[in-house]
């Protein structure tokens, strides 16, 4: 797909200084790198996953051998010393956490993969719109179910309710052979839906056979193989919602419905994660109540959590009936269209340059038309010690972003708009760190000379490789895993508490357990059950002025209409906590605010009483005994290739993709807010 002529090499000198050395990791750092992101070394005897100076030589080299091969391909000029020297400049910052690709960019950037198969699985996140589906019924749904099984987000809206009348299928004589691919799983699914609208016959036969067994390695893309047993699931969940709707047009409800089944195909079916959102009318009556657990519990523990819900709000709407639902559990979010269209950054006042904005992505910090997809890079201000050092950044992070959008995707309808609009997004984490460090009315200086920068910068680089200017350039994602590789907080938002526990999920048989035992942590088992152990890590927020809990619902909204004013052209992604005073006050948030967002999200900020919750204050004398107690982890020379966290990430998003546990017991989602105890009957190792 991608003619690659010339590969791009850093000088082997320049490398020696960083073979055998660690940068300085964030708390959790290491581990979470060595668990998601260190791909497994080629050729090595020993079969060991990469060290950090090696996914970053790959992840620089790739981005150069992109843009040389791309001005190969149009004869354009190309000095080998300029692009040393500046390939350089990229790793060091890489290395010193001033920037970092997302998650999917450190996991794929550089592989064959990608210039075989196209830049889909490099972008974070995508939206597709149902509005059409009286034209193409099954492509929507094909097209989240596609991007997902690479562990692209993807966002879809109900529009197309009403579009379509469901029939009874008709039955082929004849079988049909699913292919070992994702392509063949996606075909399937095709097949079987559009029979639902009288548009082909649904097999007879569906022959499951040449589906590798489950267990077998994915080489190609990376993972273990799941067997057939999702994807037989998958058409289950698809006869089951529309059997009993022949004659009936679709509905908001099956829309939804048939989005989450094939979300939860792909996250049973060897993609660890994957995040979706729905997005649908705020009068929608049947629509906002698909998660009432009093309504629609069978459902909701089947395959409704496997999408946040969130409605497309109108400037002057009433926000009282989804505002008090919000207030309950956090759902729906917002998503106000209009201002998407209109608006770069508030600041600069409307536009319309984006008017073809359709919806979001389902962590909401990137404008979207339909079938459009984004690529993300993160920036750490609070890591910086001047405008000028992070200026020099932000040149940097840009050409990661910009050089992805040069290569074409496998799908002819996305690379229209791609290609068109080179849509990128350059966000921040550590803001709250930065208001800390540097000042908040500081912060938002670095901000608005930032987004002049970032401006000039894409005018000067876009002329030099031919390709249009960027519709839009800057965003705030949510962030999660990448921001812990430097240890700064995620996006936009406040941490817990100055002293806690940090925990994560590891499967039993993860080879990095034996590691994390021997260097003192703490582990539990799992208190659900799930084949898992729990492993503890103490954290001390470096730049600390306040936590979540102290922190007002109005503060948390006002911070984010600022990133919307003087950053975010596209959007901010921001999950606001509440607790349970303040919920009464979310309509009026909504009214009062509606005129300088485009997207917000809520959570309740409530103790549930979750054993082994993600984040659990300590206080300072006990951190300081257990960090004194605890060695460095050492994980060199072993294969740690255990999961991959492939999709635009943060609270909202993980939330959506762990299977609930069921009758009343809630999942500890790696990115919810609560604190709890532990219990001690469940501790396996109690050194910490």
């Amino acid at each position: 797909m991608f003619v690659v002529r010339e590969r791009f090499k850093l000088d082997p000198r320049f490398l020696e200084q960083f073979k055998g050395r660690q940068p300085e990791w964030g708390p959790l750092g290491y581990i979470t790198y060595k668990r998601t992101y260190a791909r497994t070394v080629p050729d090595d005897p020993s079969g060991r996953t990469e060290e950090f100076w090696e996914t970053v030589r790959r992840v620089v080299e790739g981005c150069y051998t992109i843009q040389w091969n791309h001005c190969q391909s149009l004869k354009l000029p190309w000095k080998p010393e300029k692009a040393q020297r500046s390939a350089q400049e990229m790793f060091r910052l890489m290395w010193h956490f001033k920037f970092l690709p997302p998650g999917r960019g450190l996991w794929m950037m550089g592989t064959d993969y990608i210039y075989i198969r196209g830049s889909a699985a490099l972008n974070n996140c995508a939206f597709v719109s149902t509005d059409e589906i009286d034209t193409d019924f099954a492509e929507p749904f094909c097209f989240l179910m596609d991007l997902s099984m690479l562990g692209t987000g993807v966002a879809f809206d109900t529009k197309g309710a009403g579009k379509v009348t469901i029939r009874t299928p008709q039955i082929g004589e004849y079988t049909h052979v699913v292919e070992d691919s994702k392509e063949g799983w996606t075909d399937l699914v095709r097949t079987v839906l559009n029979a639902y609208v009288g548009r082909g016959k649904r097999p007879v036969h569906v022959d499951y056979s040449k589906i590798r067994p489950m267990g077998m390695p994915i080489r190609t893309f990376g993972g273990i193989a799941p067997g057939p047993g999702p994807l037989k699931e998958c058409i289950a969940n698809i006869d089951h919602i529309l059997e009993r709707r022949g004659g009936h047009p679709i509905s908001s409800s099956d829309i939804t419905d048939l989005m989450n089944v094939i979300g939860k195909c792909v996250v049973s079916g060897g993609v660890r994660r994957t995040a979706e959102l729905a997005l649908g009318n705020p009068d929608d009556e049947e629509y906002l109540q698909l998660k009432d657990p009093k309504r629609c519990k069978e459902q909701l523990k089947e395959w409704r959590w496997a999408s946040n819900n969130s409605v497309i709000a109108k400037e002057g709407m009433d926000y009282m009936r989804a505002g008090q639902q919000t207030a309950v559990n956090g759902e729906p979010g917002y998503f106000w269209l209009e201002n998407a269209r209109a608006y770069g950054r508030v600041k600069d006042g409307p536009g319309y340059i984006d008017a073809k904005v359709a919806g979001t992505n389902p962590c909401a910090e990137q404008s979207l038309e339909s079938y459009e997809i984004c690529n993300l890079v993160e920036t750490f201000p609070s890591r910086h010690e001047s405008l000028e050092e992070y200026l020099r950044t932000l040149k940097f992070a840009y050409l990661y972003a910009k050089t992805v959008t040069l290569i074409p995707t496998h799908n002819e309808r996305t690379n229209a708009i791609m290609l068109r609009n080179r849509r990128i997004g350059l966000s921040q984490s550590g803001i709250v760190e930065s208001f800390a460090r540097h000042g908040r009315r500081e912060h938002f200086r670095w901000c608005d000379e930032g987004y002049k920068y970032v401006g000039k910068l894409d005018r000067i680089y876009s002329q030099w490789l031919c390709v249009p200017e960027s519709i839009k350039r800057t965003s705030i994602k949510p962030s999660g895993t990448v921001s812990l590789l430097p240890g700064v907080t995620p996006g936009i938002h406040y941490p817990h508490s100055q002293y806690y526990w940090r925990t994560i999920r590891l499967d039993k048989t993860s080879p990095l357990i034996e590691r994390i035992e021997e260097a003192g942590y703490r582990l539990e088992k799992s208190v659900y059950g799930d084949n898992t152990l729990i492993a503890y890590f103490p954290v001390k927020e470096k730049y600390f002025l306040r936590s979540k809990k102290d922190v007002s619902v109005w503060e948390q909204v006002e911070n984010v209409a600022q990133m919307q004013y003087y950053w975010a052209d596209n959007q901010v992604s921001a999950t606001i906590t509440f607790n349970k005073e303040e919920a009464k006050d979310i309509p009026f948030i909504l009214e009062l605010y509606e005129s300088r967002l485009k997207s917000i999200s809520f959570l309740p900020l409530t103790d549930h009483n979750y054993p082994q919750a993600p984040y659990q204050e300590i206080t300072e004398e006990a951190y300081e005994s257990v960090v004194a107690r605890l060695s460095p982890l050492n994980f060199h020379f072993m294969n740690t290739d255990e999961a991959q966290d492939l999709y635009c990430d943060g609270d909202k998003c993980e939330r959506v993709v762990q299977v609930p546990v069921p009758e009343q017991q809630e999942v500890p989602f790696d990115e919810t807010p609560e604190e709890v105890a532990v219990p001690e009957a469940h501790k396996v190792d109690t050194k910490a």
